[in-house]
């Protein structure tokens, strides 16, 4: 792992953890579905255009189209959906931390489900993981933190740990940014129903709301997608997959600088047991003749 692969492993960390501030500004001003919708469409428009410029093709083999659709259904519509709606009534750090499991729950499926070998470092970074969810839910609880918000996110992290589990093994075959502009596409399209249907246009138009949804267009949407594949693309998934650690640490602190949302010691404790789990987890997976 070279100095170039560790400032993109840390320019994703830091954009993909800032998402989640973004979109707890949008939702303040506009319904969250729609303006997903929208944020899913202008993205999803330009990547396939890029895509087409640097010669990639849309057309992909069966699999490739299962794949593009399943992580477009369940990564855009669902887990980004449910978690839009749950930040009309929950923070963006706890948005951030409940989002930040899903590395464990993959293991955990691994290794429950398709009977993956768990080495005991992965196996306590599991337990360590749940320790760490269990401090911040229960000093969350007592501060009388919406319950159906904390719900949608939990649909939502499942949602994509299903996604992750679903498509592990599909390749791109070279059309990478063409697929994550077709996942968005998917994306905008299967929200355009219940977006439609649930909510009504009332936009708040603020130079706040410009900027967060003109930032989650551009770099959670397009620059975050693109380093990531970039970056497992140089160093491997595996590897890759270590900078999921920093995102407890990296959502909280930047939801507290630009929000002002306030943190408990027991939230903090909670955030550094969980990013140990997951970095145990992740260490765990790496083949030992390297290490």
């Amino acid at each position: 792992m070279d100095i170039r692969a560790l400032l993109m492993g840390l320019t994703f960390a830091v954009i993909w953890s800032s998402a989640f501030t973004s979109a707890r500004v949008i939702v303040a001003y506009a319904p969250p579905l729609t303006a997903l919708c929208l944020r899913f469409l202008i993205s999803g428009l330009i990547a396939v255009i890029v895509a087409r410029m640097l010669g990639q093709s849309w057309r992909l083999t069966r699999a490739q189209w299962v794949a593009t659709a399943i992580y477009g259904v369940c990564q855009n519509t669902l887990y980004l959906g449910l978690n839009f709606m749950a930040m009309q009534t929950i923070e963006a750090s706890l948005a951030a931390i409940i989002s930040s499991t899903m590395p464990l729950l993959v293991a955990f499926a691994g290794w429950v489900v398709f009977r993956e070998n768990v080495r005991p470092l992965g196996i306590a970074g599991l337990i360590v993981g749940v320790v760490g969810v269990v401090v911040i839910m229960a000093s969350r609880l007592q501060g009388n933190v919406d319950i159906y918000g904390v719900l949608l996110c939990i649909g939502g992290v499942m949602s994509l740990t299903f996604a992750t589990m679903a498509v592990r093994t599909a390749s791109s075959g070279g059309n990478v940014l063409m697929i994550v502009g077709l996942q968005m596409l998917i994306g905008s399209l299967t929200l355009s129903l219940p977006a439609a249907v649930f909510e009504t246009i009332e936009v708040e138009l603020t130079w706040q709301l410009v900027v967060a949804f003109t930032y989650t267009t551009i770099f959670p949407g397009l620059v975050g997608s693109a380093v990531w594949f970039m970056l497992v693309r140089r160093i491997g998934a595996v590897k890759a997959s270590t900078y999921h650690f920093l995102t407890p640490f990296l959502g909280v602190a930047i939801a507290a600088l630009m929000l002002g949302e306030r943190l408990g010691v027991l939230d903090m404790a909670g955030v550094a047991i969980i990013a140990a789990g997951i970095f145990a987890v992740q260490i765990s997976k790496q083949n030992p003749t390297r290490m």
